[in-house]
């Protein structure tokens, strides 16, 4: 379903894939409030991929579909291999980081630093389709440190495209590998949609998507008047009731109401397997505090998961608990 909705160039929101915090547990969740939404894991080091703990790493609930894999690296054989690797654990997309401006990638040469190397972008790319029949896409920014956007993100964009990328992600600012920390990056920086804009006039056949500081659904139906796909990143994490409106408001799919309760007992559910499997209740529910975001009873829900579920031994009760304390009244419409 996904593949085709790409290659026929329908409209595709996602969430995009941001370190420390799109792991499994916070793409089953979003899952319970959106059908249609592409998720994307966490980037994943190919060197890890190829010789690390496969299953801890690539692994996954099937309910996650559509979800794509992230990779980070720059050495075409290693990213052919572990897109491979990748494509026998059933994802439905490949995507190649080049915008993450981290310490850890720009170390290894990967990440944003690789908007100064489009070839190389572009040998990654055609190394990693001749290894999978899945749509490989890349996620970049608009350039880095004193590059022109202009020609930056043309060079980056012919490069992949004519390797045979099947998308090109853009987080519509710059980064600045110095001078300015990651955390910085993702705010300082100012915001060029209309960058990506003319990006797409000039590949106008082309699936072009664009991420960055895009807060609501209503902003994402105005970018997608534009372009081909728009990607949720922290509005989405911080309040996933946002999520809840996807399937109604972007896809014309669905009620446009989600029934909480019924999400909480699945993610009890969850949680409790989890537990049993060695995990601990706070690697679900630190996905889950926002959930609530602006609605009566919030603040103590917030302060129940940030305390108790903290817990040692701390069980799904702990959830079933601060959801008791929001008044959800039964059916809440999505945000």
């Amino acid at each position: 379903m996904y593949f085709s909705a790409l290659k026929n160039k329908e409209k595709i929101l996602s969430v995009a894939p941001m370190m420390d915090w799109t792991d499994r547990h916070c793409r089953f969740f979003h899952r319970q409030l959106t059908r249609r939404a592409l998720l994307y894991t966490e980037m994943v080091v190919a060197d890890a991929v190829i010789h690390g703990d496969r299953q801890r790493l690539l692994g996954y609930s099937d309910v996650e579909h559509p979800v794509a894999l992230q990779l980070g690296g720059s050495e075409p054989d290693k990213l052919g291999e572990a897109t491979r690797i990748g494509e026998t654990f059933g994802y439905d997309e490949i995507n190649l980081n080049c915008g993450c401006p981290s310490d850890r990638v720009q170390s290894g040469t990967f990440g944003a630093c690789l908007m100064r190397a489009p070839d190389l972008v572009g040998a990654c790319v055609a190394a990693m389709k001749r290894q999978t029949a899945l749509p490989v896409t890349v996620k970049c920014r608009i350039g880095v440190d004193d590059q022109d956007p202009e020609t930056a993100l043309d060079a980056m964009a012919e490069a992949v495209f004519a390797a045979g990328a099947d998308a090109l992600w853009v987080h519509a600012r710059k980064a600045w590998l110095e001078g300015l920390s990651p955390k910085e990056n993702r705010d300082i920086p100012p915001l060029d949609y209309e960058r990506v804009y003319r990006l797409k006039q000039r590949y106008s056949s082309r699936f072009i998507g664009i991420n960055g500081g895009v807060q609501t659904l209503d902003e994402a139906h105005r970018h997608l008047e534009q372009l081909d796909g728009v990607m949720l990143g922290r509005a989405a994490y911080h309040n996933p009731s946002i999520l809840a409106g996807a399937d109604s408001q972007i896809f014309a799919d669905g009620p446009g109401v989600v029934d909480f309760e019924a999400v909480i007992e699945t993610m009890c559910d969850y949680a409790a397997a989890h537990i049993v499997s060695g995990g601990r209740l706070s690697h679900v529910t630190r996905h889950m505090i926002g959930l609530f975001h602006g609605r009566p009873g919030a603040r103590h829900y917030r302060q129940i998961l940030s305390s108790e579920a903290t817990r040692p031994g701390a069980g799904p009760e702990i959830l079933r608990k601060a959801f008791a304390a929001v008044d959800w009244k039964g059916r809440l419409e999505a945000a």
